[in-house]
């Protein structure tokens, strides 16, 4: 499903001509860099700039030899450029051109991710408003609580993504940093001013210090920051599921016309999106926790973080951007069913106003004590007779020296439970 899915942007980011291709661009911007402060030829750059290529079929077939994908590049480029090519990589160590090629992919990946996620908090925030006074039960332990709408569920969520997107955004800026500080990061054989020039054309801040590489607590924040987004989609996902259920029965996912929930039983509609959502949130756990075992590496580097971020980068970010799609259609396309909803609420034959009673028994005098006991003393009749709470407070003379009949009307009525909707919209500015 994946590979189908990220044959557009974000698959695109990490093919290895694309790459390669950004490494181009590094090597080109530290030539002009030499050139500024007369340590190339300019005329030399000029034909740098003009006949540098390479071909991935010519550098893997150099890569058998050389075992080493940078120098394969290199003697790729040169071949194409001639004499020049001996200002190519002046100074430089591979780490300035992998690690600052890295940061130009994230970037980008984080910008895909922001889009899906502007996209995401606006169907949220659609839904939101839409259901904002459809009444639900609300559920803590799994258990019926007290009532909420689903709206307020959707404003929850819309809320949180607003947060991740922050949080992405910081991770984006603290990941978009390059160095060409040579072997050690000691700038012994490049001048810091090149690194400059380098960051500055190509839109990067510079690495204030550095080993060999960019430090990768910066990579493992990134990583970390993905696996929250795709938590905060698990938990959305999580509670879909829940509500699709048979026995609640209050959302389905989209069902397109001719799809098949199961080989065996021609009824099935399962919530298949939602799962796999969950599924790929645990993937990019898995990724953050290797992000983080990377930024421990021997003295001025090694490269043992290496072979892991070629997996963990490229899957958690196209992983995450095909989970904000999914989540998107599924948002978009939930079908939500407020009678179910109701029917649900009515299930439990009125204790969601337990509370309310109690409430009302300590403001006539009562201690919490003495009210609970009374109250939770119904509310147990009523869940084994399945007799109206309701009813049973009436019954119950104790109470009923406390409260008239006319209060414990209005004490079962389901507008008090969301009364303050409106004020929480207004909060998450919803409203």
């Amino acid at each position: 499903m994946i590979e189908r899915y990220t044959l557009p942007a974000m698959g695109k980011i990490w093919q290895d001509d694309y790459r390669l291709g950004l490494w181009l661009k590094i090597e080109i911007a530290a030539c002009e860099g030499w050139a500024k402060i007369g340590k190339i030829p300019p005329a030399a750059v000029e034909v740098i700039k003009e006949k540098a290529s390479f071909s991935w079929d010519r550098v893997k077939e150099i890569e058998e030899i050389t075992h080493h994908d940078v120098l394969a590049f290199l003697t790729n480029v040169a071949e194409n450029v001639g004499d020049e090519a001996k200002y190519i990589h002046l100074g430089l160590t591979s780490s300035d051109i992998l690690d600052t090629a890295l940061s130009m992919q994230l970037v980008e990946a984080a910008n895909i991710l922001l889009a899906k996620m502007d996209k995401l908090i606006e169907v949220l925030a659609t839904n939101a408003i839409k259901y904002k006074d459809t009444l639900q039960m609300g559920r803590s332990h799994g258990i019926h609580a007290e009532p909420i709408t689903f709206g307020l569920k959707f404003a929850l969520w819309y809320e949180e993504m607003k947060r991740q997107k922050v949080r992405l955004l910081a991770a984006k800026e603290d990941i978009r940093v390059g160095q060409i500080s040579g072997v050690v990061g000691t700038f012994a054989n490049v001048d810091p001013q090149v690194e400059e020039w380098v960051c500055q054309t190509l839109g990067l801040n510079f690495a204030p210090v550095s080993t060999q590489i960019i430090q990768r607590d910066r990579h493992a924040f990134f990583v970390t920051v993905l696996a929250g987004i795709a938590s905060s989609l698990d938990k959305i996902a999580t509670e879909i599921r829940n509500l699709q259920r048979t026995d609640v029965h209050e959302v389905e996912e989209p069902f397109a016309k001719g799809q098949k929930g199961s080989s065996a039983m021609p009824h099935k509609k399962n919530p298949i999106i939602t799962e796999r959502i969950c599924g790929m949130a645990r993937l990019i756990r898995g990724n953050a926790q290797v992000a983080l075992e990377n930024v421990a590496l021997w003295h001025e580097r090694d490269i043992s973080h290496s072979s892991a971020e070629r997996v963990i980068l490229p899957d958690s970010t196209i992983a995450l951007d095909y989970m904000l799609q999914k989540m998107i259609q599924t948002i978009e396309g939930l079908r939500v069913f407020p009678e179910q909803m109701m029917e649900n609420i009515d299930k439990v034959h009125g204790l969601i106003f337990s509370q309310r009673v109690l409430l009302s028994l300590i403001e006539k005098g009562l201690s919490r004590e003495v009210a609970y006991a009374w109250v939770q003393r119904n509310a147990m009749k009523a869940w084994d007779t399945k007799l109206p709470f309701k009813d049973l407070i009436l019954q119950d003379q104790e109470i009923m020296k406390v409260l008239g009949a006319k209060e414990v009307d209005e004490l079962f009525d389901y507008e008090y439970h969301t009364k303050n909707i409106d004020y929480i919209f207004k909060r998450v500015g919803l409203l």
